[in-house]
């Protein structure tokens, strides 16, 4: 064995202990409060370093069908600038119309500036991103693989961020894929008939007013890592008008801190809820803070319910270990509830309905510790009640999981369960 494999094998055997052995942060509050209390508002901008803007207007979009033509109309309409990031940009139907769209721009002469990640959208990679950037896109790859930035390999950007003009935003779950808009086919065993699959269930929101410049810095961030230009000028960031009623703030997080934003946030919010906590979310692997977080309110009479994705999940792993640990949150009182029609996508939390957070983060380790993610954290019971809307719709098309029906779960999926704990730290 020479010097060179052996380094390697140390190297390598570095990286698997910093990626799945880092011990996690016993998160909990101080002391209680309330998101009803008149310091809560100050303790969550402070603690999660985000300012808080007024007067924003926010249109709630719920699924493919109705947030891609709208994100697709205010591209068309774009007079200055468009900076786009995603996770997630796969080559179809439906990213060729945003190609053609953000072509069509370009060649207009707007700045258009794309940040995919280098894994998310490795596909996008060739003829799609070579006719961008004939029409005078410019893009750039997020955390592409290279030697020296090894390290980093498990920090992906999974933001979805739509800002044009520096005036309009679209932010939420979804990325740039089929899969968000039609049907689609599988074989099922045995070579049957191909079977059609409803579209991905998803929330996006289009953001007007003050705060979009809040987003627009957090695509600029971006952006600046991947190749070092400070984005300047009134065609990013114009004077913004009141727009609504909303107040909300952007909570952005990036690995670079351990006790990311994000994390702090949704502790926070759960643990300061005092009649019902709403979740839904496609990945639910809530570290042991949080569970002992939901526990504790359940059990003092907080309404907790959490929608995730049944047996139409695209991680049948991740949802393997996510169930091995819902009988300790059924037992306090936690309600979960699988969806049935298709893959749940959406990540929406609703607090009292009067708080609500729409963005990118999932519950689990990998977005709170590893991912940089973007949130919209809101302080608006008619943008909370419209959220609502569609989670009750989105209950009514769910199996609530009793603890009978856990317990009865196969009996491979107990003895599998317990060996694949590593997922709660890294998905």
């Amino acid at each position: 064995m020479t010097w060179l494999s052996v380094a390697g094998a140390i190297f390598l055997t570095w990286l698997v202990l910093v990626f799945l052995f880092t011990p996690g942060i016993n998160y909990h509050l101080a002391e209680r409060t309330s998101v009803h209390d008149e310091d809560f508002l100050h303790t969550l901008q402070s603690t999660c370093q985000a300012a808080l803007h007024h007067r924003n207007k926010v249109t709630i979009f719920t699924n493919g069908p109705a947030f891609y033509p709208a994100m697709l109309q205010a591209i068309a309409g774009a007079r200055r600038s468009i900076n786009m990031e995603c996770y997630m940009f796969q080559p179809g139907r439906v990213a060729d119309q945003f190609i053609d769209a953000l072509a069509g721009r370009a060649r207009a002469g707007i700045n258009v500036t794309i940040v995919v990640d280098a894994i998310g959208s490795v596909s996008l990679w060739g003829r799609p991103v070579r006719r961008l950037r004939k029409a005078g896109c410019r893009i750039q790859s997020y955390q592409r693989l290279r030697w020296y930035s090894l390290a980093r390999l498990n920090n992906r950007t999974h933001r979805e961020l739509t800002v044009v003009d520096g005036r309009v935003a679209f932010m939420g779950g979804a990325g740039i894929a089929d899969w968000w808009m039609f049907p689609t086919r599988r074989a099922p065993a045995g070579g049957a008939t191909l079977r059609k699959r409803r579209p991905w269930r998803d929330t996006m929101a289009r953001i007007e007013g003050p705060v979009v410049a809040a987003l627009q810095g957090v695509a600029a961030e971006n952006w600046l890592e991947c190749c070092g230009e400070i984005l300047t000028g009134e065609a990013y960031f114009p004077s913004l008008d009141p727009a609504g009623d909303t107040s909300a703030f952007v909570i952005k997080s990036s690995p670079s801190d351990r006790a990311t934003s994000s994390r702090v946030a949704f502790q926070l919010l759960m643990e300061a809820a005092d009649r019902h906590i709403r979740i839904a979310t496609p990945y639910f692997l809530p570290d042991r803070a949080l569970r002992r977080a939901l526990v504790e309110r359940a059990r003092r009479g907080v309404a907790v319910t959490v929608i995730v994705p049944g047996r139409r999940t695209d991680q049948k792993w991740v949802r393997l270990a996510s169930r091995r640990m819902w009988g300790a949150l059924i037992e306090a009182g936690v309600r979960v509830f699988e969806y049935r029609d298709s893959m749940m996508h959406a990540k929406v939390l609703i607090v009292d309905e009067e708080w609500s957070v729409l963005g990118t983060t999932n519950i689990d380790n990998r977005s709170f510790e590893h991912n940089d993610e973007v949130n919209l954290a809101m302080r608006d019971p008619l943008v909370a009640a419209r959220l609502l809307e569609d989670y009750e719709r989105d209950l009514g098309r769910s199996d609530e999981v009793t603890l009978e029906r856990w317990r009865s779960r196969p009996l491979w999926e107990k003895i599998v369960g317990p060996f694949i704990w590593i997922l709660e730290r890294q998905q």
